[in-house]
């Protein structure tokens, strides 16, 4: 049973997730950017790449989903129709409604692959039936569930956001290091202004958006933190690997020391308040930057689209850029190296510990 229970949350937890992810930044994110680039003065048709871009993340998120559950090609094919009416259908849940309803579809579709000599006419049928109908009769009261879910996350930001930029950054920025998709949760749960949760209703945009600003503190505190405190046994490869890249390079040793995670955890949980209550950092980019961190930076770059290219509120200032830098690279980099050296002085932390496998 247990090994069971592991077998599947890998399936879909970890390995269907992260591909959304995946599916997510190569419509949605990207997209975002083309509309961007767009708005300077002679690239305008970038504009309309952009836009198209982002009217596929349905059907992108679940052909990538379908591929890591090794669908077979008419599976896979057939799943952009399930994504398109799941994403469209679920509104504030879309991401989420996908998820769920990609999975059922592919996995039964599998069941009947192959099976038949009218093959071609079967497997679309039944996935496309299948997922659809899932569609029509659920994705609906998942967009009411996620939306409902992000009030309360809205409500509660603006009411305490020392207290919820605290915990927002902590558990975003842990789960960018476990082997799930920090990326995925964000933009299941709009943490973004720029949201469908948020584009729904108004009111609760602002605590969505600085849900955003603490989410992508808490995953830079992770990333930089890693890659900096690291650097003795990983030198400039294990750097960039982690900076850059990310911080999950780090599981094997964080098994075998659960320690090591003290130091980025608690400069995640001094990075959150000051995004939320000193630096007021939100998130009016797409809500799956919130979840990326330093990934190719697109954390920080998901900041300053947000105030180039989105709905941000207020002329962008010096004071915006300082924040992000702070927030961002300087007090991670800084912090964690810090408060690692303090759990080496102890023994909680020993030479050799952070060293990434080869």
């Amino acid at each position: 049973m247990k090994e069971t229970l592991k077998k599947y949350s890998k399936r879909y937890l970890i390995d269907a997730m992260g591909s959304m992810a995946l599916g997510l930044f190569a419509s949605l994110l990207i997209g975002t950017i083309f509309n961007t680039l767009g708005m300077i003065p002679g690239l305008s048709s970038l504009t309309t790449i952009g836009k198209t871009a982002q009217s596929v993340a349905g059907p992108a998120m679940a052909i990538a989903i379908a591929l890591s559950l090794k669908a077979s090609p008419l599976v896979v094919f057939s799943t952009a129709a399930v994504g398109a009416l799941a994403n469209s259908l679920g509104g504030a849940g879309g991401p989420l409604a996908v998820l769920v309803i990609a999975i059922i579809a592919t996995e039964i579709g599998m069941l009947v692959s192959k099976k038949t000599k009218v093959d071609i006419l079967v497997t679309p049928f039944v996935t496309i039936l299948v997922g659809g109908l899932l569609s029509i009769w659920f994705a609906p009261y998942i967009g009411k569930a996620v939306g409902v879910f992000t009030a309360i996350i809205s409500f509660a930001m603006t009411r305490q956001p020392f207290v919820m930029g605290l915990l927002v950054s902590c558990v975003v920025g842990i789960a960018l290091t476990l082997p799930i998709s920090s990326a995925a949760i964000c933009a299941a749960l709009g943490l973004s202004a720029v949201s469908a949760a948020a584009m729904a209703n108004p009111e609760i945009a602002t605590g969505l958006a600085m849900a955003g600003g603490a989410a992508v503190a808490g995953c830079c505190a992770h990333m930089i933190g890693f890659a900096v405190m690291s650097f003795k046994e990983n030198g400039v490869g294990g750097l960039v690997s982690q900076g850059i890249g990310t911080s999950m390079l780090q599981m094997p040793n964080l098994v075998k020391n659960p320690r090591l995670w003290i130091p980025p955890v608690l400069t995640s949980l001094i990075t959150g308040p000051l995004a939320t209550c000193v630096f007021n950092m939100q998130m009016y980019g797409e809500a799956i930057n919130s979840g990326m961190g330093t990934c190719g930076l697109l954390g920080p770059l998901g900041i300053i689209l947000g105030w180039f290219g989105g709905k941000y509120p207020t002329a962008v200032g010096v004071w915006d850029w300082v924040g992000l830098a702070l927030i961002c690279f300087i007090l991670p980099a800084v912090l964690t190296p810090i408060f690692c050296e303090i759990l080496r002085k102890i023994g909680w932390v020993k030479d050799g510990d952070l060293k990434l496998p080869e």
